[in-house]
């Protein structure tokens, strides 16, 4: 009951304090461009003092700092080499997962860990239902990321594995097995 009330609460003010942005083109390059990014993945009350970092060149190497911040939540830009630019605000619980997962060790964290990302994402289309969406992707919204302990992933099984029409889903990082949920909370053309 208190995780779903965590989640009604969250969603309610990432719809508060949301703003649409236009998605570029195109992967950022320069520094100046990666903090740009980075600053639309997340609402302004995070984003403004944030840390940002650039991802490591290996995999299991250190992540650039691009701008120190003040507050405890970690933005990044795009992941590269990825085909659409995804930026991402995380905090500190998320941001450990994000880094154990993608270095290729067995996560552990010991509490519930929020990320948001603002511009959205692409995805596999499972569904088809789109119009436009007969194609191989389907583009997520703005929505926000919950990932909890090893312990509580029975919960998470339970949920829809497909995020293309338009509910909760879960989803996991590339090559690894731990759960994460994923809540929309507005469609990417939804004025």
């Amino acid at each position: 009951m208190k995780l779903a009330f965590l989640l009604l609460t969250i969603t309610f003010a990432a719809n508060a304090q949301m703003q649409m942005q236009p998605q570029p083109t195109a992967h950022p390059a320069t520094d100046a461009q990666k903090i740009a990014d980075a600053l639309r993945a997340g609402p302004k009350f995070i984003t403004a003092q944030a840390t940002l970092l650039d991802w490591p060149a290996m995999q299991d190497g250190p992540y650039r700092v691009l701008r120190k911040g003040t507050n405890d939540w970690t933005c990044l830009p795009g992941v590269p080499g990825y085909s659409h630019d995804e930026p991402g605000c995380f905090d500190p619980v998320f941001m450990q997962w994000i880094r154990d997962s993608l270095a290729g060790r067995d996560p552990h964290i010991e509490t519930v860990g929020i990320a948001y990302m603002y511009v959205g994402a692409w995805i596999p289309n499972k569904s088809g239902k789109d119009d436009a969406a007969r194609s191989k992707e389907f583009h997520v919204g703005p929505h926000i990321m919950i990932v909890s302990p090893h312990d509580n992933q029975k919960e998470l099984q339970s949920f829809s594995h497909d995020g293309s029409n338009g509910m909760p889903y879960v989803a996991h990082l590339p090559h690894g097995t731990d759960l994460y949920l994923v809540m929309p909370f507005r469609q990417w053309d939804e004025k």
